[in-house]
């Protein structure tokens, strides 16, 4: 019995420690943070091609102008820091967002991609903030830490649909 109350107590210590976000290889970041900024892009597109609600429409289309704009400058310090880039590609869950998005219409469009674009916008903090904090590469924490702010910035705008 007291095994059981001390693992059940353990369980809740581990449950409430906060994770901490590992570091992984500039390569690794360069790649993710493409494949990000792509699939802001490319589902931005979709829903710009039908949504009748004009915040959303500037939201779309701040998404592509951002998202290009930090593609740009991730490549830039990546190449600075000696990690040359592959195109960016989407994960398997971004394809099967962007599929979900194409297979919807109308409100229930604009409503999949606000819930799309929360959950990507937490990883993309995640992943920024990471690298800001203890990427080993010097001009990609330098970049990181620029883009944390915008992705924050999308956030809230998020937040307020």
């Amino acid at each position: 019995m007291r095994i059981a109350i001390f693992s059940a107590a353990a369980g809740l210590a581990v449950a409430a420690t906060p994770v901490v976000a590992q570091t992984i290889s500039s390569a690794s970041y360069v790649m993710k943070a493409g494949a990000g900024d792509l699939y802001e892009r490319e589902s931005s597109r979709i829903v710009l091609q039908t949504t009748a609600n004009s915040g959303l429409k500037r939201f779309a289309q701040m998404m592509e102008r951002d998202h290009s704009k930090s593609t740009a400058e991730v490549k830039k310090a990546a190449l600075m820091a000696g990690v040359h880039p592959k195109p960016p590609k989407l994960t398997p869950e971004q394809a099967r967002n962007i599929a979900a998005l194409r297979a919807s219409s109308g409100a229930d469009r604009d409503m999949l991609y606000i819930s799309q674009q929360k959950a990507a916008h937490q990883d993309a903090l995640a992943l920024h903030q990471a690298e800001a904090a203890s990427g080993r590469s010097k001009p990609l924490p330098i970049v990181a830490s620029k883009i944390v702010p915008v992705v924050q910035h999308h956030i809230e705008m998020l937040n307020k649909m």
